[in-house]
């Protein structure tokens, strides 16, 4: 069924991997796609919200309403998020498919083991179904998210219900007109527009709901794990907050070393939650990483998310956008080093300027709390083990990257880290196969590949006298 549904959207959703195309490849979009779907999707049926509710989702490159979502395409994913279309189109939208695909290639291979016991007993495991699987997803990869979490609970027999984020629930719309075009039977999918203390409280708490998965902040997190307490210990995944370091070592190439922090952390406007935030450089390179990473920052190009020329757009709402420019407040007056930007990038919509903070200590409010935007804080250090304690002295524990041409070195600091990934001469690598999640605050369980397959079913023990 996941492989018809694909099969069958591909001339719509599906265009080469980015590497396969130049800039100049990608079609130009259309900056005012109609928007077709604004209900909610309830056993194949589009349906008004019960209590009559509606909110609206913001354009925020423009601060306008787009439409009014009953509450409970490329071009929306960039029109509702506010992420470079270029970026929508050549990253989000080939790792979705792949994810799809790879999911798919799971449905027939998904089987239980012979276990040799004590007696004359023959003994074997199933992996069965959970049941309903409760999915709340973020604003920040809309799409994404949602391809993350529904493809490993289809491909292990379970049924959805999702809750989408208020901010971003157009392309989510769009994907449950797909499901019911292909033919999935009524229930299986059910995609939900709503407020997280209504809509997504009522899924953490309900005693229906067999699994509950979440992406979002570390506090929701909380939250989310509580309701299964007080309700029926529903199974739990949780992937959360993250104040992820990037360790430059001094041997390191430069200027790919320069270039892998600019996007690690600037990568879809800051709003990433393994984005490396702390750059821990070492103290006989600092100086020049500092410079060439003002330079970049500075020939960033920050506008119109349609214009394909646009490396960043706006940030998703004027909630984030205040919280964003509050921590560069923080940072000037704990007395951080501003070396580039700091402020609003236009005259409306929610576009900030790269920000770039230099001499920035382990203590201040932007080294430790998640600020979730463009803004990279750099710190200085000497030895190996200084930088390793520095890192993990953080209660997230998402991800982390090292930068090194020593493989001893490389191995050393992987190694100590408390991290759930680690990138060593590279950062954001995401494949299917590979499995995704945190230590710490940072979450719990695992997300793509093998394991994250592991969170959607039950294993039974079956023993059979055989004399």
């Amino acid at each position: 069924m996941i492989r018809t549904v694909f099969s069958r959207s591909l001339p719509r959703l599906c265009r080469p991997p980015a590497c396969h195309y130049s800039a100049g490849a990608i079609p130009e979009p259309c900056s005012q796609p109609e928007v077709h779907y604004d209900k909610l999707f309830i056993n194949n049926q589009w349906e008004d919200a019960a209590s009559g509710k509606t909110f609206p989702t913001i354009n925020p490159a423009t601060g306008e309403v787009i439409c009014q979502v009953a509450e409970a395409d490329v071009e929306l994913e960039t029109l509702d998020n506010g992420k470079p279309y270029a970026m929508s189109y050549t990253m989000d939208l080939p790792t979705v498919v792949k994810c799809f695909r790879y999911h798919a290639g799971w449905a027939d291979k998904w089987e239980g083991k012979t276990i040799p016991i004590d007696g004359d007993y023959f003994c074997y495991t199933r992996h069965e179904p959970i049941g309903v699987c409760g999915q709340i997803i973020p604003w920040n990869f809309p799409l994404l998210m949602q391809a993350w979490k529904l493809a490993p609970a289809l491909a292990t027999g379970n049924t959805v219900v999702m809750k989408v984020a208020e901010q971003t629930p157009l392309t989510a719309l769009y994907v449950a007109s797909l499901i019911k075009e292909v033919g999935f039977p009524e229930g299986v999918v059910n995609i939900l527009p709503g407020m997280g203390p209504s809509a997504g409280a009522a899924l953490a708490r309900h005693m229906d709901v067999d699994k509950l998965a979440f992406t979002g902040s570390t506090e929701v997190g909380h939250l989310i794990q509580q309701a299964s307490g007080s309700s029926n210990l529903k199974k739990v995944t949780l992937e959360l907050g993250g104040k992820s370091p990037n360790i430059i070592l001094s041997d390191a190439n430069m200027e790919d070393a320069v270039e892998q922090a600019h996007f690690g952390l600037f990568f879809s406007q800051g709003q990433c939650c393994c984005a490396g935030s702390r750059i821990f450089v070492q103290a006989d390179i600092y100086d020049e990483f500092v410079e060439r990473s003002v330079e970049r920052a500075r020939r960033r190009v920050v506008g119109n998310p349609f214009d394909l020329k646009t490396e960043q757009g706006p940030q998703v709402d004027q909630e984030q956008f205040n919280k964003i420019l509050g921590y560069i407040s923080s940072g000037k007056r704990e007395g951080a080093k501003l070396m580039c930007g700091g402020g609003v990038a236009a005259d409306r919509g929610y576009f900030i300027q790269p920000t770039v903070f230099g001499d920035v200590q382990d203590n201040m409010t932007i080294a430790r709390e998640e600020i979730f935007g463009p803004v990279m804080q750099i710190m200085k250090f000497k030895t190996l083990e200084e930088v390793v304690t520095r890192a993990n002295d953080t209660k997230y524990g998402l991800a982390a990257g090292v930068f090194t041409k020593d493989i001893d070195k490389a191995s050393y600091v992987s190694n100590g880290l408390r991290a759930g990934t680690v990138w060593v001469n590279c950062y954001d690598v995401f494949a299917s196969q590979a499995p995704f999640g945190g230590y710490k605050s940072s979450g719990n369980g695992r997300e793509m590949g093998e394991y994250g397959l592991d969170n959607y079913t039950e294993v039974k023990t079956v023993i059979v006298r055989i004399r």
